[in-house]
């Protein structure tokens, strides 16, 4: 799979912000970036700029302001745009629900594995033919990367989950109290949220390395109440400082070249 470099601009780390982390206003010496790929445009330009020397790419899930639903995501584009511009890292910044007692509101989670309960009208690979490729997901989340933003949350105080398993379900819409008692009593699922998959996949298929910073906004209806629109943006907005905070601290800490690993080495172990 070829990413062609996009001319006269480069960056390393990539930061993909979800609902609520529009515009991280930590990045410094910006310039926005509109980026054409072979799968129409990203979610929104991609804002290129620094955090204390390394050369940083931010791109809004949604689109700023929010315009883009999950299932309507641009996922291939949003890959493929930050692959051609040199990115080596993905940090991936989402609101997810709670599936356990123990993850309250206001924390945060960095995810291990995930299920897949998206409803197939997502694209999920790059590999469509006549190049097919079946890559590995076993140990779908870069655990240098997972490390590192782990040690740095903690550093800071902020309350961190070091696993967890995270159901991607389609979206817009939230579960109902059936559906979400088997995401966590059948399941065993631990978060909740709509925009993992395939996002994940296409990074692995980018080789990429990629993890997931999980901020907890609500229990899902398993807990009895509705989740409520307005509360969960109540605590994403405080989450959010605490994001800005931790990815300040991450980005400087990040290998230059990535380590050994599945994700930066994946399509060398895939079947073709």
């Amino acid at each position: 799979m070829m990413f062609p470099p996009e001319p006269g601009a480069k960056a390393e780390i990539a930061i993909i912000g979800g609902s609520g982390l529009y515009d991280p206003e930590i990045l410094e010496d910006t310039k926005e970036l509109k980026v054409y790929t072979p799968y129409g445009l990203p979610s929104d330009n991609i804002l290129l700029g620094t955090i204390k020397g390394r050369r940083v790419a931010f791109l809004p899930r949604h689109g700023r302001g929010h315009k883009i639903p999950p299932h309507k995501i641009n996922f291939r584009a949003n890959i493929w745009a930050l692959k051609s511009l040199g990115v080596k890292y993905i940090i991936s910044v989402s609101a997810v629900g709670s599936l356990r007692e123990d993850y309250a509101p206001g924390h945060f989670v960095v995810p291990d594995q995930f299920i897949d309960m998206t409803k197939g009208k997502r694209d999920l690979t790059f590999f469509e033919g006549p190049l097919v490729a079946h890559v590995s997901m076993a140990d779908p989340f870069c655990e240098s990367l997972r490390k590192v933003i782990i040690e740095s949350a903690k550093s800071l105080g902020i309350t961190v989950h070091e696993k967890g398993t995270y159901v991607c379900i389609e979206g817009p819409r939230f579960s109902t109290r059936a559906e979400s008692k088997i995401w966590k009593d059948v399941f065993k699922a631990d978060i909740i949220g709509m925009t993992l998959v395939p996002e994940v996949n296409l990074a692995c298929e980018a080789q990429i390395c990629y993890a997931t910073v999980a901020m907890v906004t609500d229990y899902d209806v398993w807990a009895e109440k509705p989740v409520d629109a307005k509360e969960v943006i109540e605590t994403m907005n405080r989450n959010i400082a605490n994001a800005k905070k931790l990815l300040y601290d991450v980005i400087p800490k990040i290998p230059e070249e990535p380590e050994e690993c599945s994700c930066c080495n994946s399509l060398e172990a895939a079947v073709l």
